[in-house]
């Protein structure tokens, strides 16, 4: 089965937590803090693996953590960094954050590796916190928090070449004769219901990807029949083989054909519309193809397409044919950019995350959001300065205010996460 498209779950690692310790020997009961610090969680990374073609993989795996880094210890020990989770991918594979849709990562090269969540930083012991005036502090600092996502991976075919055309026109024959790919090949509808790849070995060392995409119909840019799920795969392809059936057997007008497929890559992507392409007039082996031919000569010659009669079955005019499209993805820029949409994943600020306030019966008030929420996460409250910083975050963020402007009284209860007090001026 081809998988193209997936969704799943990740999650850094998070940071270790900080000791509070107190370092003791013989004859030593008061020694200094000694506490050490948290490991670091682990990071997840995506690895493009040219062995794989498919997501397949991640049909029954859905969901992917990195280790957590281990809490500090006793006599200054720091504890050990969690294992990092390396993910692998098709080349080509597209991250996706599936929120926003946006774009966190591009594998595009075998190798090619992407880190998506840097795991959560190690908690300070309390050695870190001692002072003259304060030198048996007994509070650390917790470990951080990872940042976890449920993404989409999506998997667009890197070819150099790609074969279009509507169904049943000889795509997939084509590129069987020229390639070493062997594609399921019948005379139905919809014979391939996958992309298929093969490399074509040119005479002069002008080897490339060719690509066999399935059969587009009208109306496939709006995502008609499988319309979306095959048009993802000829977005990086460099140059288009235009298929299409001369003999018109099944009572199809190639002049017609090829405007409708054309239109279709110009309603999903305009930029797709303005790749080279070659028109390949197929099945001339067959009586009145000729005439065919001529039209489409006609049509689109001057428009500057070039048009080939050949026989996919027969070999007849695929030298002439793979000829042109070597010479075409010799001139092609390198450097082209195939994501015109590319449109890059930010992080938000925490720090400028907003927040809300309920309000419900018997005055009490829950306050949420991503920056509190992290805030509580890397505080402990329960020591004398870490509540110092949690009331002063409560008021430089505004929070005091919008409690007062919601109509809270002295007594009233606050709830912040798992957290729950009394509010007091």
């Amino acid at each position: 089965m081809f998988v193209d498209r997936v969704k799943i779950h990740i999650k850094g690692g998070n940071g270790g937590n900080g000791a509070v310790s107190f370092y003791r020997a013989k004859y030593i009961t008061h020694g200094g803090p000694d506490g050490g610090d948290g490991g670091r969680g682990g990071d997840v990374i995506f690895e493009g693996n040219p062995s794989m073609n498919t997501l397949m993989d991640f049909r029954y795996k859905r969901s992917f953590k990195a280790e957590p880094g281990v809490d500090g210890g006793k006599n200054n020990r720091s504890g050990a960094d969690g294992g990092s989770i390396v993910i692998k991918v098709p080349v080509g594979t597209v991250i996706r954050e599936a929120e926003s849709n946006k774009i966190m990562g591009d594998i595009t090269k075998s190798g090619e590796r992407k880190t998506v969540i840097k795991g959560g930083k190690g908690g300070k012991g309390n050695q870190h916190f001692a002072t003259p005036t304060r030198q048996a502090p007994r509070y650390s600092e917790p470990g951080k928090f990872s940042k976890e996502y449920d993404i989409i991976l999506e998997l667009k075919l890197i070819a150099d070449v790609g074969i279009i055309g509507f169904p049943n026109v000889g795509k997939s024959t084509l590129l069987s004769m020229v390639t070493n790919a062997n594609p399921k090949i019948a005379n139905y509808h919809f014979t391939t219901l996958a992309p298929n790849l093969g490399v074509v070995q040119g005479k002069n060392g002008e080897d490339f990807v060719l690509a066999d995409i399935p059969g587009l119909v009208e109306g496939a840019s709006e995502g008609i029949g499988l319309g979306h799920e095959f048009l993802r795969h000829v977005e990086r392809t460099k140059v288009f083989i235009h298929v299409v059936d001369a003999a018109a057997l099944e009572g199809n007008d190639p002049v017609e054909e090829i405007k409708k497929i054309n239109n279709e890559l110009f309603n999903y992507n305009p930029e797709l519309a303005k790749r080279p392409q070659v028109i390949a007039a197929n099945k001339i082996d067959i009586p009145d193809a000729e005439e065919n031919v001529q039209r489409l000569k006609a049509e689109y010659e001057p428009m500057g397409y070039e048009v080939y009669p050949i026989s996919a079955a027969t070999n007849k005019g695929l030298d002439e044919l793979l000829a042109s499209v070597a010479a075409k993805l010799k001139d092609y820029p390198e450097d082209i950019v195939f994501q015109e949409d590319f449109e890059e994943y930010q992080e938000p600020e925490i720090d400028n995350q907003p927040f809300e306030i309920e309000v419900f019966e018997d005055n009490y008030y829950v306050v949420s959001g991503a920056g509190v929420e992290k805030m509580i996460g890397y505080t402990y409250i329960d020591t004398e300065k870490g509540f110092a910083f949690f009331q002063k975050y409560l008021k430089e963020k505004g929070i005091i205010d919008a409690l007062e402007e919601k109509g809270i009284n002295e007594g009233d209860t606050v709830r912040i996460y798992g957290l729950e007090f009394d509010y007091f001026r």
